[in-house]
């Protein structure tokens, strides 16, 4: 009787922690219960969703920037409810998406130094969801493509450069990614192409294709069990695979390197990352091992390829946040003797170049992503121009609107009072300087028409220099 061995480069993959030195520490983490990664990682920067007072916001840190941060350090804060889902842009390191409970999505342009203030001012507000938006994801291939998906069972297509909404899919009739369902659709259309079952559990779940157009989930059973699946297209009614792993109640990531065919799964709140790898012969799911540590995991990120260390074999490495606040970094390695560029763990890998515009993706164009070689190092992306704000048409009336032009228009009051103020409370107090001047307008008009003595001159009306440059539209 003889044992064969499954043969896979993949099969010593192991992961390993990093020194204290080369981690991150003393950062507030969200305490939000919403089912998200809440940490996003790139190879300039570290994103993680934070607890701020006043709304909701996330920290950006250079990846340089090593050690304990500071207490009061400046964090990206202009949403009014709890950040609840972060992406960055595929090819800008600089540009990150964000969403929120206050039902807005906020695309942001950082500098590549980092913060050196609280940023409040977005390139873009996405404005379209009537309830909170807990999912955002950009398109792989296309520029300034982004999904944003919400509690109001809304799944909208933006062009990040115009920012309009070109797609708004209502057919999903349940939350996603709670409904127990699994569906393909069309993103141009919102046509439902397939449908099934996903898990029968209640807690959340989440999908990803693969190769060749296999998709993973992870969910729960009846029983509260986790488990995971594997599915073909057209046949998702009937998994390939449906594997339990345990009764943990935290939900379980798959976070999926297509270049390796191998899936992480990382369940919020545990302290293990699962790692498998998809092949075409049987079992197809094949477990590879568990990676252990000493802490519950509050939030996780992975590094896209173009990040990794090649020289030290490293496939893929991940940002772990425990609940105090410290940020264990895990390069994951294939042992190799060779220092030599290891041509069989590198293949060309997706790059930072868009292959298609927004534009012509929403004109019916599709694009495999742009590849790129490994061989020199860690790809950062290149330098493009700063993306120029957004400015949307709306109505005179629009707050939003009326709030920016006094802005511009007046950046110094003339008591010295509004320059600190937020937007809403220079509305009200201009408002109110308004009716006081209507109200004496009122009160000369009733003196000249009760016989009073009537003004030497035509009555003059002292305006206040923050609202005399105003348009004729926003008085």
């Amino acid at each position: 009787m003889s044992f064969r061995v499954r043969s896979s480069k993949f099969r010593h993959v192991y992961g390993q922690t990093a020194k204290k030195e080369q981690c991150y520490d003393n950062i507030r983490v969200s305490k939000s219960s919403w089912d998200s990664t809440f940490c996003a990682v790139n190879p300039k920067f570290l994103a993680i969703i934070v607890e701020c007072g006043g709304g909701g916001g996330f920290i950006v840190i250079p990846l340089k920037q090593t050690g304990r941060q500071a207490p009061d350090a400046p964090i990206v804060g202009g949403h009014k409810g709890p950040v609840l889902d972060i992406a960055w842009d595929p090819f800008n390191d600089n540009v990150i998406a964000s969403s929120s409970e206050d039902c807005v999505v906020k695309v942001w342009q950082l500098h590549d130094y980092g913060l050196t203030r609280t940023m409040t001012e977005p390139v873009v507000d996405l404005v379209h969801h009537q309830r909170r938006v807990g999912l955002v994801l950009w398109h792989p291939s296309a520029s300034n493509v982004l999904l944003s998906a919400g509690s109001d069972n809304l799944i909208v297509i933006w062009n990040v450069g115009t920012g309009e909404a070109m797609v708004v899919i209502d057919t999903v009739p349940d939350q996603i990614c709670k409904d127990k369902k699994i569906r393909v659709l069309d993103p141009r259309t919102g046509e439902i192409e397939e449908e099934a079952t996903s898990h029968e559990g209640s807690k959340g779940s989440r999908a990803i294709f693969m190769k060749n157009g296999l998709v993973f989930t992870t969910g729960f059973s009846k029983m509260s069990e986790r488990q995971y699946s594997l599915r073909a297209p057209g046949h998702l009614n009937d998994p390939i695979v449906m594997t339990e792993l345990d009764t943990s109640n935290g939900v379980m990531f798959p976070l999926y390197d297509p270049d390796t065919n191998l899936v992480y799964l990382c369940g919020k709140g545990d302290s293990v990352i699962r790692y498998f790898e998809i092949t075409p012969e049987p079992p197809f799911v094949h477990y590879i091992n568990t990676f252990q540590t000493s802490d519950p995991q509050r939030a996780i990120g992975m590094m896209p390829k173009r990040g990794c260390d090649v020289q030290a074999c490293e496939i893929t490495r991940f940002y772990r946040v425990n609940n105090n606040g410290f940020v264990a970094v895990h390069p994951f390695v294939v042992p190799r003797k060779s220092e030599l560029f290891q041509e069989d763990l590198y293949p060309d890998t997706v790059g930072d170049t868009p292959a298609i515009t927004a534009e012509e993706w929403m004109e019916g164009s599709d694009a495999d992503p742009i590849l790129i070689s490994l061989k020199d190092g860690p790809v950062f992306s290149t330098p493009r121009k700063e993306l120029k704000k957004v400015v949307k048409k709306s109505n005179v009336l629009d707050k939003k609107r009326t709030a920016s032009q006094m802005k511009t228009a007046a950046p110094e009051a003339a008591d010295g009072e509004s320059a600190g103020l937020s937007e809403e409370a220079v509305i009200v107090k201009h408002d109110d300087k308004i009716q006081k001047l209507e109200a004496r307008l009122a009160a000369n008009g009733e003196s000249a028409a009760g016989g009073g003595a009537a003004p030497a001159g035509p009555a003059r009306l002292e305006v206040p220099a923050a609202t005399d440059q105003l348009g004729p539209d926003e008085v």
